[in-house]
């Protein structure tokens, strides 16, 4: 199955799962085990915003950093620059947080409240360079878009 084979079969697994769910641990948690069981991703999880700074959310994979502020690493600046970043060597950015030193690529996008402020941002991380690419970023940015209901 392509990638993109895998991210519409798993877009619409995710609506039916998070369909009425109103808590927003209980969709996270479970977005984050679906795309991270259905891609085979290293780390997949979110980052919560709460009282000025990211704060690690639901999430599947080893340990990661429970704080981040805002612009710091590529999920703050994510946040600060409310777009998606797709980082294809994580030693290249200026700034990254290594919460790991496995983690080689990482995409993170944010997720918006329907008044259209970043609530949240979906960090995910491979052990591979160049895992994320325009495929990752429209599909993944679609699921976010589904959670703005939060």
């Amino acid at each position: 199955m392509s990638k993109k084979e895998k991210y519409e079969l798993l877009t619409q697994q995710i609506s039916a799962l998070i369909e009425g769910e109103r808590d927003v641990v209980a969709v996270m948690a479970n977005v984050s085990a679906a795309i991270h069981l259905a891609m085979g991703f290293w780390w997949t999880g979110f980052y919560r915003v709460v009282n000025g700074e990211l704060v690690l959310g639901p999430f599947q994979g080893p340990v990661a950093c429970m704080h981040i502020g805002f612009g710091r690493g590529v999920c703050g600046t994510a946040w600060k620059e409310q777009q998606t970043i797709v980082v294809p060597d994580v030693e290249q950015f200026p700034g990254h947080i290594a919460c790991s030193s496995e983690s080689r690529s990482e995409i993170v996008v944010p997720v918006f409240s329907a008044g259209g402020d970043v609530v949240a941002v979906l960090d995910i991380d491979s052990k591979e360079l160049a895992t994320f690419d325009e495929t990752d970023k429209k599909y993944l940015e679609g699921i976010c878009k589904m959670l703005n209901c939060l």
